[in-house]
């Protein structure tokens, strides 16, 4: 991939992403999932054009781990709320920061690897779309907790949003786990009014007829 090329790609996956999340969209399992991941196959891809040296190789796998976990943080950044049952998410000034911090990021580790003589050559596509799909992954761990429904994507003009069976399983087991949480939370409130009706027989007798 040229770098004009790969430049514009960044920038429509930037914007793409920004301006949908700040505004607000449903959380679909094929957004959060399938655009980020082919984003980062194209950067793999042309990664392996490009013959590295053992330090490119280091800078590339500390960058991506860097992206990743910066993913995964602005993905538990993001709030998630629901809207006619379906799950919605929305970036807050958290998610801003870390995007910031993610940018500042590359752009630091280009600028490394141009001083030093390394090629950068498909690495930010790479990384972008790894922290791109971190973030995804932890907002679907996040919003299959809620009780608004995930689908697969969204359905086009009136018609049906496309399910996830993966997704809809996951938020049935999210629930379930949540409910039982509840009830244990709630046993020692049910111990305790047990224990005071039992003080209370106990001290009048005749209350048990």
């Amino acid at each position: 991939m040229s770098g004009p090329i790969e430049i514009i790609l960044i920038v429509a996956l930037i914007g793409y992403v920004l301006v949908r999340r700040f505004t607000g969209e449903p959380v679909e399992g094929k957004r959060m999932l399938l655009v980020p991941a082919v984003i980062a196959v194209v950067g793999a891809v042309n990664l392996r054009e490009v013959p590295h040296s053992p330090a490119a190789i280091g800078m590339l796998v500390a960058t991506a781990v860097i992206s990743v976990v910066l993913g995964v943080l602005r993905g538990f950044s993001v709030r998630i709320y629901e809207r006619d049952g379906h799950a919605m998410m929305r970036y807050t000034w958290v998610t801003a920061v870390l995007w910031v911090v993610n940018i500042a990021v590359k752009l630091g580790s280009g600028l490394l690897a141009g001083a030093v003589g390394l090629h950068a050559g498909g690495g930010i596509t790479f990384s972008l779309g790894l922290t791109v799909l971190a973030e995804g992954v932890a907002i679907l761990a996040k919003g299959v907790r809620g009780t608004g429904r995930i689908p697969w994507s969204r359905g086009r003009g009136d018609a049906a949003p496309t399910p996830s069976p993966m997704l809809d399983s996951m938020q049935r087991k999210a629930r379930d786990a949540g409910d039982l949480r509840g009830m244990r939370s709630f046993a020692p409130v049910l111990d305790g009014l047990r224990d005071a009706a039992a003080d209370r027989r106990n001290a009048h007798p005749g209350a048990r007829r």
